[in-house]
């Protein structure tokens, strides 16, 4: 038989555990794990520096931006973006531009002069970094953050690796790249140029560094076995692409014919037009849905003239015309050859078919393994040979500078820890807040804003910068657009609707809290909070 329901008022008891027969469920706070958060390979709080833009406080949205990418003008323009892809926010009507702003935090940065905190005290720990890529130079800007003495040893004359040399002024202006990469020495990090380091051993005995990160990028092109003339002009796309930093711009002639389907084919047949082809046009074997180029950049090419012949490959190079042969897809979609030829004019042909990584430094290094052209390393990110480290091009994983970025964040982390005899072991990822989780009919449609481009004209004949970006007013709302994720802000919903006043508000940032002795387990506050930062959870008994 069940006892009569009682309430005892002993000074000093705590009800908190009372239940009673009313409530078999009660609320709780809790922080979920917001998508874009998760997706971002750079590994950026993008929800929580968001917020801060959203308030309108930039300097601040810019800091907790950079406590994990110092690049973050860069980024606004390279990133490809796959947070976007991830968004709760494309459910209701298109993701949040959050690139967009991201952009418009780092250019604030650099009109206003913004620097970066000072390092943690010093170590006494000495790291070189080999390379000075988004990689190596992401690896230096949070070692010496927190303390470590770091000198990074490139082998060309300019910082940026292929920031610099693999994507064009275009899509991101020097001065940007310059003005991010002057904040990481101005925190004491030491870039040494023209400085190949040839074997890594030596190196860092010679220097008496106490570890080692490997960023050497992907610099050496892939070739195929094209038969051509003495007279025909076959160039390889990076040293197209680097060739276009110095004085000296490529002869590549009137009707250039560039060779890949990747981003960086795009980006040579892009340049080839602004060099003054009148013909740039790329060969690529299979169909457009399996190219591997970002479909924007294809778009974008398209609209400036670039033509792009699908399902064909270059079977011959004369001095002024190449042979293509048709191709045709089998009954399991694999391209193959038909024996069906066409000739095309041609002044030049640029190979874009991928990159390698020199990795000759590496050579003789005891327990260091190398499969598929990649260095194989472990969960920490280092190689077999304690003390030395990889990430970037240099490892298996996607090549692109936002990967790159996250790379030499991870092994920062994990060079500190083994630099201090422990090993670092990131904190457990919270529950995803997932789009069903959310309570959306709080927010009204509000459309993506759309960035400026650049007139067609100009885009054909210049190397201004195609894209632009957003001022003030649509940076602030794009921020708006937000829906916190998983991730309480404050909007008061829960301490409005609880019908037993058991919501305490703690002040500014602190949030709320539930006061059990006076909640029956409604659940209306969980249903009305937007983000879904409420779960009702089995009352214990």
């Amino acid at each position: 038989m069940q006892k009569p329901f009682a309430i005892t008022l002993d000074v000093g008891s705590s009800l908190a555990n009372h239940t009673g027969s009313w409530r078999n469920t009660r609320p709780v706070y809790l922080d979920r794990l917001p998508p874009c958060n998760h997706q971002c390979p750079a590994g950026e709080n993008i929800q929580g520096w968001l917020f801060h833009a959203e308030s309108g406080h930039y300097e601040t949205a810019w800091r907790t931006l950079v406590a994990d990418n110092p690049f973050p003008a860069v980024m606004g323009r390279v990133c490809y973006h796959s947070c976007e892809g991830a968004c709760n926010r494309a459910k209701l009507d298109a993701p949040v531009g959050i690139n967009s702003v991201e952009r418009f935090l780092g250019d604030q940065a650099i009109a206003k002069g913004w620097q970066l905190d000072p390092a943690a005290p010093p170590t006494g720990k000495r790291v070189l970094v080999v390379g000075a890529g988004p990689s190596g130079l992401s690896a230096a800007y949070h070692l010496a953050r927190l303390g470590h003495e770091v000198t990074v040893r490139e082998a060309g004359p300019l910082p940026g690796g292929m920031m610099r040399f693999g994507i064009p002024q275009y899509r991101l202006p020097r001065d940007v790249l310059d003005a991010e990469v002057q904040r990481i020495v101005n925190l004491g990090v030491r870039i040494e140029y023209n400085a190949k380091v040839t074997s890594v051993l030596e190196a860092r005995q010679q220097g008496g560094f106490d570890a080692v990160f490997l960023a050497v990028g992907a610099h050496i092109a892939k070739r195929a076995f094209i038969p051509a003339g003495d007279s025909a002009k076959v160039l390889d796309a990076v040293s197209v692409l680097r060739s276009m930093e110095g004085e000296d711009k490529p002869m590549l002639g009137r009707k250039v014919v560039v060779y890949g389907g990747g981003n960086t084919a795009i980006d040579v047949a892009r340049t080839a037009k602004r060099l003054g082809a009148t013909e740039a046009i790329i060969v690529y074997r299979r169909t457009r849905d399996k190219m591997p180029a970002h479909p924007f950049e294809v778009e974008e090419a398209l609209q400036e003239g670039v033509l792009i012949k699908w399902l064909s490959t270059i079977s011959q190079a004369g001095e002024s015309s190449i042979t293509v042969e048709k191709m045709a897809l089998d009954d399991k979609g694999f391209p193959q050859p038909t024996g069906e030829f066409e000739t095309l004019a041609a002044d030049s042909v640029v190979l874009a078919l991928g990159q390698d990584v020199d990795l000759s430094l590496i050579d003789g290094v005891p327990g260091l393994s190398v499969a598929d052209g990649v260095v194989q390393v472990d969960a920490h990110m280092m190689t077999g040979h304690p003390g030395i480290f990889a990430g970037g091009d240099m490892v298996p994983a996607e090549r692109n500078v936002t990967v790159a970025i996250g790379h030499g964040k991870k092994a920062a982390r994990h060079i500190d820890a083994w630099l201090a005899g422990s090993t670092y072991t990131p904190a457990p990822q919270h529950e995803l807040a997932s789009f069903d989780k959310l309570n959306t009919w709080y927010y009204s449609d509000a459309p993506k804003t759309m960035r400026p481009m650049l007139d067609i004209i100009r885009r054909q004949s210049t190397f201004e910068e195609v894209q632009g970006g957003l001022d003030e007013g649509t940076a602030l709302f794009e921020a708006r657009r937000c829906l916190s994720c998983g991730n309480c802000f404050e909007c008061d919903n829960c301490y409005g609707v609880c019908p037993d006043n058991a919501v305490t508000k703690l002040g500014p940032g602190k949030r709320f809290d539930f006061k059990y002795d006076y909640c029956k387990g409604c659940g209306m506050c969980a249903q009305e909070c937007p983000c879904g930062a409420i779960a009702m959870v089995p009352e214990e008994t």
